[in-house]
């Protein structure tokens, strides 16, 4: 799939010094759950998320205190774009602009008047600094909840829209829009409606996804989707576990999903049947472990393990280099080509030089 070809046309907003919409990358969002005020903490936290491969921090800001925080952040030398998640209290708003933050994720419907919703669209628009509306199931207002009855999907994008409409009516323009519920086919019925209905950039997830494979196979379904239909052009995986592990599952979302230029390093392996003679299914774990300690894991390689030679260079002809496993012995293929044969001791050692001759071969 070429990405660029189906993605969704929208406005290009800058987070810092992220870009997104357009024809931007796809840009990978966490959030810390350190206490905010613990700026020491936060900081490192902030730290482990970039070193990860996460382009945008979101913080929770609660209090005026807790905004300072981002001074530390900024004499920490951390370049990465901090956003800042504020609930109801405008002048927590005012004051995050003030004091640098990359953007502001507030719903102007739920800060009180037209002159507080003015005021921040003032001060976010005279520092450049985007807002995230961000609606979720539990968050509809009254009016439409007895509306519609329930979150439907024409709810949520009805409640987007509103709460965007609060900022338009003073000019500001400077949008980024997220619709999450736990329901995945919910949440990917609504951001196809709000895609339909507007050029503001979205931003995907699946709120209260849940830990471990739950959380993962929630997001992939309903992210995965989206970004299919071209739609997307930030994410955040939610899982209830440490915030790094949020950026590889939306690493590994993004590959499987194969967006040109975002796909890393694909591993491609059968599930096994009788005519496996080679112990594929701990040599693909093996193989794992070696790639993440070799630090291969975004090398833009297909590489693929295969059981037999009835599923090696046929069925994995695409791949750029692999293997077709027989008894104690596998050949080496690359691009559907039979190389030579090797030792089932050999494997990973080899494959692990290849990946590495390709990434060389890429990066002149």
């Amino acid at each position: 799939m070429i990405y660029n070809d189906i993605r969704r046309k929208t406005k290009e907003i800058t987070i810092g010094a992220c870009k997104l919409g357009g024809k931007n990358p796809i840009a990978i969002q966490s959030m810390t759950n350190t206490d905010t005020e613990d700026a020491a903490a936060t900081v490192e936290q902030i730290r482990r998320l970039e070193a990860a491969g996460c382009d945008i921090v979101r913080i929770s800001v609660p209090t005026l205190q807790a905004a300072d925080t981002i001074l530390r952040i900024k004499e920490a030398g951390i370049s990465i774009p901090i956003v800042a998640d504020i609930h109801f209290d405008y002048r927590i708003a005012l004051r995050c602009a003030e004091l640098g933050f990359d953007k502001i994720r507030i719903n102007p419907g739920n800060i009180g008047s037209d002159e507080r919703v003015r005021a921040v669209c003032d001060a976010c628009g005279e520092k450049g600094i985007p807002i995230r509306i961000g609606v979720n199931s539990g968050s509809l207002e009254k009016q439409i909840l007895e509306k519609h009855g329930s979150p439907t999907p024409q709810a949520l994008c009805e409640s987007a829209l509103y709460h965007a409409s609060l900022l338009e009516k003073f000019g500001f323009r400077n949008i980024l829009i997220s619709i999450k519920a736990s329901t995945v086919p919910d949440m990917i019925a609504a951001n196809r409606l709000l895609a339909a209905q507007c050029d503001y950039p979205l931003h995907l997830g699946v709120t209260e996804a849940g830990g471990g494979n739950r959380g993962l196979i929630k997001s992939s379904v309903g992210i995965g989707s989206l970004l299919c239909d071209g739609i997307g052009d930030t994410l955040r995986v939610s899982l209830t576990d440490d915030p790094i592990e949020e950026i590889g599952a939306a690493k590994q979302i993004l590959h499987a999903v194969g967006i040109e230029g975002q796909s890393g390093l694909d591993i491609v392996s059968c599930p096994t049947c009788a005519r496996t003679k080679i112990d594929l299914i701990p040599l693909v774990k093996a193989f794992e472990v070696a790639i993440r300690e070799a630090h291969l894991e975004n090398v833009p390689v297909k590489v693929a393990l295969m059981g037999c030679v009835v599923n090696g260079p046929g069925e994995a002809r695409e791949a750029d280099v692999g293997i077709a496993g027989g008894k104690g012995e596998a050949m080496l293929f690359k691009h559907g080509e039979i190389v030579e044969k090797i030792g089932e001791s050999e494997i990973i050692e080899r494959l692990i030089r290849e990946i590495r001759i390709l990434k060389e071969q890429k990066e002149i």
